[in-house]
């Protein structure tokens, strides 16, 4: 786990560093290329960021015994930090939301807290996997269509917040990896676990959350998301049909399958 984090961390260090203030050219906002659907989408997405604390909270108490992890977790929380206060700005300099709006909005996210929807990280580390490669597709649809759209500020943000979650993404897979190597069977079985209850962490928590992403064009196809975020991880991982279609087979019966479960069922 060390030397994992410590990879991460010198890649994070020498490639990815980017800078809210000075690397986003606002300068170039044009107006002229806002909406009211970009509106509820940055909105979406900020809201979503916004539960950081709730998520470093969690996660901390999870891996604070195992140094890799442990300081992960502290480098993951300052980059995501970045995000939910780019989304903010956006909105602001924009106009496309008032400071008052603002206000509201985190008084919203402060009102309710995020729960932890596994029990162990291990169980989070899958987790993590499969959220922020689901994260980094939907980003990086944003940043594909800011560059059609011609919108510099969009595309500059996502390019940043996209990169940022495919790096997370691939430490959770390299996490998972190593779990694998010392527990198979116990891994596959939290992996099947976590795919049978997947759902993203706005889920419940951001009202409408569902449909906020239908109009906006903020979320990701289940079937996209199966293709070009589960499938490939599990490809990554080493993991057969046969393997993971028996570890499922031991979850309890009476367990609730997401659609995510059901669709991944039927592509493996």
């Amino acid at each position: 786990m060390n030397r994992a984090y410590l990879e991460f961390f010198e890649s994070a260090e020498r490639k990815r560093r980017w800078n809210v203030f000075d690397d986003i050219p606002w300068e170039k906002l044009d107006r002229s290329k806002l909406s009211a659907m970009k509106g509820v989408c940055v909105e979406t997405y900020c809201a979503e960021e916004l539960y950081l604390p709730d998520y470093t909270m969690g996660g901390v108490e999870l891996t604070r015994e195992v140094f890799g992890l442990a300081w992960f977790q502290a480098c993951w929380s300052y980059e995501e930090s970045k995000h939910g206060l780019v989304f903010r700005e956006y909105l602001n300099r924009s106009g496309l939301r008032s400071s008052a709006e603002l206000a509201a909005l985190e008084d919203s996210v402060a009102a309710k807290r995020w729960e932890l929807p596994f029990t162990t990280y291990r169980q989070m580390s899958c987790y993590g996997a499969l959220q922020e490669a689901a994260t980094y597709l939907a980003y990086k649809a944003q940043k594909d269509r800011a560059a059609l759209e011609g919108d510099l500020v969009l595309e500059a943000i996502f390019k940043y917040v996209s990169r940022d979650e495919a790096a997370h993404a691939g430490f959770y897979r390299t996490v998972v990896e190593i779990e694998l190597d010392e527990d198979r069977a116990g891994t596959l079985l939290d992996l099947a676990r976590v795919i049978a209850h997947f759902k993203m962490p706005g889920d419940g928590l951001i009202p409408n959350y569902q449909e906020r992403l239908r109009i906006s064009g903020a979320g990701i196809s289940t079937r996209s998301f199966v293709q070009h975020g589960l499938l490939p991880m599990l490809r990554t991982l080493g993991t057969s049909r046969a393997e993971l279609s028996a570890a499922t087979a031991m979850l309890p019966a009476a367990e609730p399958v997401t659609v995510v479960a059901d669709s991944a069922a039927h592509a493996i």
